[in-house]
């Protein structure tokens, strides 16, 4: 880590390219984005065996073996501690059967993960209108609510 410190940061922000550019070729990541949304869906299709679904399906991330319908979201919790995750559009449209939602340490560590019914979702989301999406938070009571599978250790178990 200390080889870090010497460079330069022009260094650091072409080493972070190249880095984006070896997880994007073992297949971590999709995008040249934060890497936080593509690892979580890495994670559960693997922990799971669901098939990535195309960018084409703008809600659903996953399928699963028998047809059932995800969207991933992750959130790496880091000075601030928000757990919120990112924006759920048209969720009224139930697009999807569960979220599948993780978070991760600073280090992208598995902190906590759920599969979550959409039925929890819609109840404890809330509606931001100049996004006009859904906000929703992972608190600790989610994996307390009716339906809702707590899969750390499913999702710890997978190497990465």
């Amino acid at each position: 880590m200390e080889e870090l410190l010497k460079l330069s940061s022009k260094e650091l922000l072409t080493l972070h390219s190249k880095i984006a550019d070896q997880l994007r070729a073992r297949g971590i990541t999709r995008t040249a984005n934060n890497p936080t949304g593509d690892l979580a869906e890495y994670l559960f299709c693997n922990a799971f065996g669901w098939t990535r679904a195309g960018n084409s399906h703008p809600n659903i991330d996953a399928i699963g073996s028998d047809g059932q319908r995800f969207q991933i979201k992750g959130r790496r919790i880091t000075m601030n501690r928000s757990r919120q995750l990112g924006a759920i559009r048209a969720l009224d449209g139930e697009h999807f059967d569960f979220l599948a939602g993780v978070l991760f340490d600073e280090s992208y560590g598995i902190f906590r993960a759920a599969l979550i019914p959409h039925a929890t979702v819609k109840l404890r989301a809330t509606y931001v209108a100049h996004t006009n999406s859904h906000k929703f938070i992972l608190h600790d009571d989610v994996w307390r609510a009716e339906g809702v599978r707590d899969v750390t250790a499913e999702l710890a178990a997978v190497s990465f």
